[in-house]
């Protein structure tokens, strides 16, 4: 039977996979991250979640310009979440990635808490053992983050950010939008956004953000 919004979930083999690339310190992607959700209740499609590091993509990005030591320090802080989210993968597999991503973006962005508490309590939210936590400090699995990293970024080039989306052999960041549009709303975004990634040499549209991203 369709749910509320006429999308019958039962019938699997008439969706069509998204990718679906996400760092869960970015307040950006976790807005979209929660639109693509409310994409999925409107529209015929069904996320595969990927992680990708925007510590890793800011060392691309900036290693010829001399790094300060603060600046090294914040970025080795932001590898840890999606250092977690990599060994719960490993653990449990990709399916885990989005209820921990949602049970760290909600504490990160929603409740703003960033502390090791809240990245703990989402860790035990999911079932996760308190083991998986010691992967933020590690380097093991950094060479299978940046993996998936790239197969996210180089379907769109290095002067991007978070999150990337892959669909129907059409890649793009963003979109960047607040707050997040939910229901029909959501799906006409989904439906522009398709048709203008779709235009053969099409590459950007943008405007200057007049506002810090709501998390209503």
């Amino acid at each position: 039977m369709p749910g509320a919004t006429g999308v019958d979930r039962s019938m699997s083999e008439s969706l069509t996979d998204v990718d679906f690339w996400f760092d869960p310190v970015c307040p950006w992607a976790w807005i979209t991250s929660r639109w693509m959700l409310e994409v999925e209740g409107v529209r015929p499609v069904k996320t595969r979640w990927h992680v990708m590091s925007l510590a890793y993509l800011n060392l691309i990005q900036h290693q010829a310009e001399g790094l300060s030591p603060e600046y090294l320090e914040r970025m080795e802080r932001a590898w840890g979440p999606v250092r977690i989210c990599a060994a719960a993968a490993a653990e449990r597999g990709d399916d885990i990635l989005l209820p921990l991503y949602t049970a760290l973006g909600t504490r990160f962005h929603n409740q703003q808490r960033r502390d090791a508490e809240a990245v703990a309590e989402a860790v035990a939210e999911v079932g996760l053992a308190p083991s998986v936590l010691e992967a933020a400090t590690g380097t093991d699995l950094d060479e299978g983050i940046k993996a998936s990293h790239h197969s996210g970024m180089d379907l769109v080039g290095t002067d991007v950010g978070t999150p990337i989306i892959s669909f129907d052999g059409h890649a793009f960041f963003g979109p960047v939008v607040t707050p997040t549009p939910r229901g029909e709303a959501a799906g006409r975004l989904w439906d522009g956004v398709l048709a203008v990634t779709g235009t053969d040499g099409f590459f950007e549209l943008k405007r200057t953000r007049d506002r810090r991203p709501s998390f209503d």
